[in-house]
């Protein structure tokens, strides 16, 4: 049952260029609105129409679309992260701090309550002149923002391939981290992070600025998690940046109103309950070949059914471009691999799969959680790194496949070793791993969880309202 406030307030949303991001926010504008909160949501031109049927609240929840300027470098009529590959995306945040302007306009005609942000570090002073609350909305995790961006543990880049002291000290958390924290990173991890931490994101700002000038102007920050799972990350970032931290939930999908397809249905019906790998990586993780075909070798190793949902290796066109040397006549008939969107939580649901591969991004993450697979953890970038250990560290949930140090390498065997291990209904860590992400779900899946949550969340923003 959903509370209704008393006194509505008016929302602007303005997500970075992305659909990772641009999502999440719908996701918290549907939440807000179905308490009778108004939404303005702004965002690409092009991403209207891909988002407009997932406004639930058409009548609260209105679209603001925005002109992307053109930037040099960037193809013409890009406007999001899914028009470009990676090293591009910094052209991306140049032209939307160039929105600043039009925005600017907008909210001085709309007059919402507040804003919410995330990339913008810009929005905080602008909001401030036009009498409007900035939130920062982090879509990634506490844990993340806590390890990389306090305060007081923001690293300097330093040029050079050999490791650095800076790369030495990004491997380890700073001196007054939760002791309860496992969080440690390997030395390709410490290496990846530097590197997209610091380098410029936009014209003449680096990543760990512009976020970090945005926690430290917003008037609140928030997470879209919860204190079950990163409740000590939380409490750290509160007194490192003397700001209040408001957290969501974890805000699932709604789950599809239309069954799964057919197809799979059909393909999953066939194996035994708890038999079949399902591994998934998102919409914007490209592997590098060697590693891509790796990876499924090691399933074609454990003997088992497996669907694997990937993205064709870098160097290759298509999925079949990118496989194994007779792969395909060796797994017919128990090995599917596929490129493109399909209904994960639906397929996570399907009592035939009993194992999730996944690279640990945050919405795949709280995903798993209301599901019964047992998890294998293979992060790929960025803060999947950090979700990683909070997910076989501090809460003991699933198992990460081991890499080799200097570079992230990992061999079939050792893939197909960890599924064995978490499949393995016998094996003492699988048993722990089961009973301590089954406790997590029966909180998930409470009947009151997510929705006391969001009515938490909307006390402290009437609260903020008012101060």
């Amino acid at each position: 049952m959903v509370t209704q406030s008393n006194s509505t307030f008016h929302v602007a949303m303005y997500p970075w260029f992305a659909f990772g991001h641009l999502g999440p926010f719908l996701h918290l504008s549907n939440k807000l609105a179905e308490r009778g909160h108004k939404i303005s949501f702004f965002l690409p031109t092009t991403s209207l129409l891909k988002l407009e049927s997932f406004n639930l609240h058409p009548n609260l929840i209105h679209f603001f679309p925005l002109k992307v300027p053109h930037v040099e470098g960037l193809p013409s009529g890009t406007e999001t992260t899914a028009d470009i590959p990676l090293d591009l995306q910094p052209l991306i945040m140049t032209a939307m701090d160039l929105t600043e302007p039009d925005l600017q306009a907008s909210l001085y005609e709309l007059k919402p309550d507040m804003i919410f942000f995330d990339f913008t570090y810009w929005v905080p002073s602008m909001a401030s002149q036009l009498g409007i609350k900035s939130v920062l909305y982090c879509v990634t995790s506490a844990a993340t923002i806590a390890y990389l961006l306090a305060p007081e543990s923001n690293i300097q880049l330093d040029e050079g391939d050999e490791l650095s002291e800076d790369e030495e000290d990004l491997m380890n958390p700073p001196q007054d981290f939760p002791p309860s924290s496992t969080i440690k990173l390997h030395l390709h991890e410490a290496r990846a992070l530097t590197f997209i931490t610091y380098r410029e994101y936009g014209y003449g700002v680096s990543f760990s600025e512009r976020i970090t000038l945005g926690l430290r102007g917003c008037d609140a920050i928030s997470f879209r998690t919860s204190r079950e799972t990163e409740g000590i990350y939380c409490d750290y970032i509160e007194k490192k940046y003397g700001k209040p931290v408001m957290l969501s939930g974890p805000i699932l999908t709604e789950p599809p109103s239309v069954g799964l397809d057919e197809k799979w249905v059909k393909w999953l019906d066939r194996f035994k309950p708890r038999s079949v790998i399902f591994c998934s990586f998102g919409s914007e993780c490209i592997m590098k070949k060697d590693q891509y075909q790796e990876l499924l070798l090691g399933f074609e190793l454990t003997g088992m059914p497996f669907l694997v949902v990937l993205k064709p290796p870098i160097g290759a066109e298509t999925t079949q471009d990118g496989l194994p040397e007779g792969f395909e006549e060796r797994v017919i008939g128990r090995g599917v691999v596929e490129d493109g969107w399909v209904q994960q939580q639906l397929i996570l649901g399907h009592p035939s799969v009993g194992c999730f591969v996944t690279h640990c991004g945050l919405g795949s993450m709280n995903e798993s959680l209301v599901n019964d697979v047992q998890l294998v953890l293979v992060p790929h970038s960025g803060d999947q790194f950090v979700h990683a250990r909070v997910m076989s560290g501090d809460l003991k949930i699933g198992v990460e496949v081991v890499r080799r140090e200097e570079d992230g390498w990992y061999t079939k065997e050792s893939v197909c070793e960890v599924v064995k291990l978490v499949m393995d209904e016998n094996n003492k860590v699988a048993k722990e791993v089961r009973e301590n992400r089954l406790k997590i779900k029966e909180v998930f899946k409470g009947e009151r969880f997510e929705s006391d949550y969001i009515d938490r969340f909307v006390e402290k923003l009437q609260a903020l309202i008012q101060s």
